[in-house]
């Protein structure tokens, strides 16, 4: 199998076209996060009018200080719709925080110690070009599962916590969010935005993988893969809360 020392032409082009978002997310980032942070002082001593819209909860920006926590919100609070603009915040928000950088490396090792993709090769190049595409997998996938299609759609990107109940059934009423989510007049429906959103950016991450991987076998576990890796994600945010205290408890005795 041929060991290409170069990314393709199109897989260049994907990847520059991420870095030139990234200052333009920092810049949106530090007055959404300033908007964000003075709606949550005015509004945490008062009580929560339907009328003026959501209460503000504040939310870990990351879980365990690292993962990405952009999207979730208390279920509790009465429902208002997001804007396009915030949707997009938020996809670019998941895709270009510095976490997201280290992951991305960390999939890259297991990728390497894997051999996928082998046409790739190893020693550093290898991993150069398995880090990129990772990369580019996950900031593709968050665009537009986050961004672009919930805004075509007019569904909502956030997760939901539900917070209290039976542990089983709050681990399944979070995995399912896959399947289900709302749209922005706040029922619930089909989440097509997370299987369209998926499924386009792996056909797109077949203009950078190799041409031996460009298979429906191949593509439908990619498919598989990154649905169940934000089914998993949104079981993190669900109880990620509940083992914070848990934590901090343990710390104070």
């Amino acid at each position: 199998m041929a060991n290409h020392s170069t990314f393709p032409g199109p897989f260049s082009a994907i990847v520059l076209l991420l870095i030139s978002l990234a200052p333009l997310s920092g810049q949106e980032a530090q007055v959404a996060s300033s908007a964000v942070d003075a709606a949550s002082s005015a509004t945490a001593t008062a009580a929560p009018d339907p009328a003026a819209g959501p209460a503000v909860v504040q939310q870990d920006k990351r879980i365990f200080g690292v993962l990405p926590n952009y999207r979730t919100v208390d279920g509790s609070i009465p429902f208002a719709p997001i804007t396009a603009r915030h949707k997009f915040y938020i996809a670019v928000k998941d895709s270009f925080d510095y976490p997201v950088y280290y992951l991305s490396g960390a999939f890259a090792g297991l990728n390497q110690l894997e051999d996928q993709s082998p046409e790739f090769g190893q020693g550093l190049k290898g991993y150069a070009k398995r880090y990129v595409t990772s990369y580019a997998d996950q900031a593709i996938g968050n665009i537009l599962t986050e961004g672009f299609f919930p805004a075509v759609l007019h569904e909502d990107t956030r997760y939901f916590r539900k917070g209290q109940g039976r542990k089983w059934g709050r681990v399944g009423y979070a995995a399912s969010r896959v399947i289900v989510n709302r749209n922005d007049k706040g029922n619930w429906t089909f989440n097509a935005s997370e299987w369209l959103g998926n499924g386009a950016a792996v056909a797109l991450s077949n203009l950078y993988y190799p041409p031996e991987t460009h298979n429906v076998s191949d593509n439908t576990q990619k498919l598989l893969i990154q649905v169940a890796t934000d089914s998993f994600s949104n079981i993190l945010k669900e109880f990620w809360p509940d083992l914070k205290r848990k934590l901090f408890s343990k710390k104070q005795q």
